[in-house]
């Protein structure tokens, strides 16, 4: 007999008195739907027994459910995870069970585990007090609404969050002398309850939301970025900077061919390179770093300016010195003619390019010649004018040496298995009002290859000398992929037709990796495998303690030879001058090697999303003009919500999924988005057109032809 809706509700209400538990109820329910004949797998059944945890507003904590807290972190969909300290998952918190919670925020939570049809463990939960406020500030566009209260409507300024994690739209209590559009930072005022929209006060005024200047500042300000010195740092640094130089306990280096070698704009030139044919066949390289920490003394204003700092920011149009420019441009620059105080490491190397030993001493330099990344290339292919060859007479001979110990040190590292991925860096042209007027793909020559095997080397000597005497280090440090993500890789690479059976996840080493990579290259797929590759491997940083570095297929590696703009090289040069060439003891350097190992890493941090959301700005600047323009790209990425689609000049932007033509769906083991008649992948040509240029988010949006 065919069972109605109405004989299947009175069934199920006369087992209402049998449900003692959740799992008797659960039983109970499953055998009443299964004699209705109803398939048992269409019914959701948190949604009929309980609504889910989640969706419960009693206080009241039942026995299933866990009291905990832990921070909050947010989604730019509206619902977010709570970690907790210990827990091995995150709790999953609903859209409408935040709490008013915002990202970094410590909360008190109820949560419950559950297990999915397919036996995967879950938990959800609910916000249900917010203990400690995290986000203080946020930085968005003055709007307005409008409300109605009675017969009469009123007016109000509301804040729209830059941030699309900041899901709510804080009433303006102060706008100060903020205007309507106007692109603000703001001062949040919050009792912690998150019942109704919390209020903020304006405090900074960046100006129009839409213009550049605004926008920029504002990146600036979200990232933590100072561009100022304080009177003391700056009072400080130009004491230091007077002193006149003393040859008193330092090797005289002047009669020796030493010289620089960086980009045409570079005004912190911390590293210059020597290099001699020893007998043998052997080399010895000199790398002489700029002696910062001379001028940069212990427990000094500018000691604490450089660990607030952590590191110099490199932007298109300007860098933010870690240090004050009469230091950083000035006085501990290597320019060229001029005698300046050195860190010299004299590396010695055999003809295989195995180093051997490594010594460090104080020394007096002076730069034969400010050599220049493009100028060199010249040269060294054989292209160089009369001009370039006069300005580089004096160390041609030595150049031709260098290509040749370059060749040697880049076998020995492509032998060791180090991973070269390839990345597409822009370079940005800025016409005089600051808008860019062209973008295009940097590219690497031999010269910039040789100082990066040079450096490579002296960094990896110096970690090497110091941790075999047991002298604290600020090591560089890298580890494996995580077996998640290296399983995500490995599947994709699998699609692609690669071998993938000498990568697993318990054994996984760099030579594999750089080999499946150099097979890439042969097959044309370069790009979307090392693409691929980098985002599943961990992210480099700094510490205390001696890790390899997996991706340079190192034992021991530091950061030696940007002391101008890296707290890192700054920190492992106090060390050495005092623990390595002078008399303090070694074990007294580990507190202050951890402190600076934590600062250089967060200051990285805050640095490259500076420097990215900076860089975005200028790509949408570039590209606004363009609009309703079409494009040849790359399909750089796909995701469940669309292909990211890069352009020749590295412009990046979304085409959503949501409006492609069709029905699609997104396949996470192959990584493509495919319906019944088109399939896209990675690094497939595409044809696009750019829809929009959002200037306050730095995206671009684009639909496919």
């Amino acid at each position: 007999m065919k069972r109605t809706k109405k004989d299947f509700t009175k069934f199920t209400k006369r087992n209402v008195h049998k449900r003692r538990s959740k799992d008797a109820a659960r039983r109970e329910l499953l055998r009443a739907v299964a004699e209705t004949g109803t398939d048992v797998s269409a019914v959701k059944l948190r949604d009929s027994l309980d609504r889910g945890r989640g969706g419960r507003e009693s206080p009241t904590r039942r026995a299933d459910e866990i009291r905990e807290r832990g921070i909050f972190s947010s989604s730019k969909s509206g619902f977010g995870f709570v970690s907790i300290e210990g827990a091995e998952r995150d709790v999953f918190i609903p859209a409408d069970r935040c709490g008013g919670a915002l990202d970094g925020d410590f909360v008190e939570l109820i949560y419950h585990s559950y297990r999915t049809r397919e036996g995967e463990e879950r938990t959800e939960g609910r916000v249900v007090k917010i203990v400690e406020v995290g986000r203080k500030t946020v930085i968005g566009t003055v709007s307005e609404e409008w409300a109605r209260h009675g017969r009469r409507s009123y007016r109000y300024l509301t804040l729209i969050p830059d941030d699309p994690k900041v899901m709510l739209r804080p009433i303006i209590s102060d706008a100060a002398e903020a205007k309507l559009g106007d692109k603000v930072e703001a001062k949040l005022i919050r009792d912690g309850s998150g019942r109704g929209s919390p209020e903020c006060r304006v405090t900074r005024v960046f100006g129009d939301a839409e213009s550049r200047s605004a926008n920029y500042e504002a990146i600036l300000a979200d990232c933590g970025i100072v561009a100022e010195f304080t009177p003391e740092e700056l009072a400080e640094a130009n004491r230091v900077a007077s002193a006149p130089l003393s040859r008193e306990g330092r090797v005289l280096r002047d009669k020796e061919i030493i010289f620089t070698i960086d980009g045409e704009g570079a005004k912190d030139l911390d590293d210059a390179i020597s290099l001699r044919k020893l007998p043998g066949g052997k080399w010895r390289l000199g790398v002489h770093i700029a002696d910062v920490s001379h001028y940069v003394t212990e427990r000094s204003a500018l000691e604490r300016c450089a660990m607030a700092r952590g590191t110099s920011v490199y932007f298109t149009d300007k860098v933010v010195p870690m240090l004050p420019p009469v230091l950083s441009n000035g006085v501990c620059s290597l320019n060229a003619g001029e005698e300046k105080y050195a860190l010299s490491a004299l590396v010695d190397i055999d003809s295989d390019g195995k180093l051997l030993t490594t010594k460090i001493e104080e020394s007096i330099i002076v730069s034969r010649v400010r050599g220049v990344y493009s100028e060199v290339n010249k040269l060294l292919s054989g292209e160089g004018s009369p001009e370039l060859k006069k300005k580089y007479s004096e160390v041609l001979p030595t150049l031709k040496k260098m290509e040749e110990l370059y060749r040697i040190l880049e076998k020995k590292s492509r032998e060791r298995g180090s991973i070269d991925f390839e990345g597409a860096e822009p370079v940005i042209i800025l016409g005089e009002d600051g808008i860019p007027t062209d973008i295009r793909r940097a590219e690497r020559g031999v010269s910039e290859r040789i100082i990066e095997q040079f450096m490579l080397a002296a960094n990896e000597g110096v970690a090497t000398l110091l941790y075999e005497k047991h002298i604290p280090c600020v090591y560089r440090i890298h580890e494996p992929p995580p077996p998640d993500k290296l399983e995500e890789f490995v599947n994709y690479a699998h699609t692609l037709g690669f071998d993938t059976g000498i990568i697993t996840k318990k054994e996984v080493s760099a030579a594999s990796l750089s080999r499946l990579l150099s097979v890439a290259e042969e097959r044309g797929l370069s790009a979307p495998v090392s693409y691929t590759m980098l985002r599943a491997m961990s992210k480099a940083k700094y510490s205390e303690e001696r890790h390899a570095h997996f991706g340079l297929a190192l034992d021991t590696y530091c950061h030696f030879t940007s002391p101008i703009r890296r707290l890192s090289d700054l920190a492992t040069h106090r060390i050495i001058k005092r623990a390595l060439l002078g008399d303090k003891r070694p074990e007294s350097f580990g507190g202050f090697a951890r402190r600076a190992a934590a600062a250089a890493t967060e200051g990285e941090l805050r640095a490259i999303a500076a420097e990215r959301r900076i860089e975005n700005l200028y790509k949408v600047l570039y590209m606004l003009p363009h609009i309703g323009e079409e494009f040849d790209a790359r399909i750089s990425s796909v995701t469940s919500y669309g292909l990211f689609c890069e352009l020749e000049n590295t412009c990046e932007g979304l085409a959503p999924i949501s409006e492609l033509d069709g029905a699609f769906t997104f396949d996470e083991k192959t990584l493509t988005i495919r319906s019944a008649h088109r399939v896209y992948r990675l690094a497939e040509p595409i044809r696009v057109r750019l829809e929009e240029a959002d200037i306050i988010r730095g995206k671009l949006r684009f639909s496919v032809v």
